[in-house]
């Protein structure tokens, strides 16, 4: 039983940098660009007095953003 859960516990740890590089991959395995990660969610940013888009909390705090 040890032998199986050691062998099984080995493949996981192979098959988990597969796995978290299958995105940056198209279907037919070719490497393609990786989608930008989000700076911010929907509900941190907020519209000001001016219209101007700014994120409401973390560490960007006040800087100016895309408006939603």
């Amino acid at each position: 039983m040890f032998r199986v859960s050691t062998v099984a516990a080995a493949i996981a740890l192979i098959a988990t940098p597969a796995l978290a590089a299958a995105p940056c991959k198209d279907a037919k395995g070719k490497f393609v660009k990786c989608p930008p990660a989000a700076t911010a969610a929907v509900g941190g940013v907020v519209k000001d007095k001016a219209g101007k888009c700014h994120i409401a909390t973390g560490p960007k705090k006040g800087q100016f953003t895309k408006c939603p």
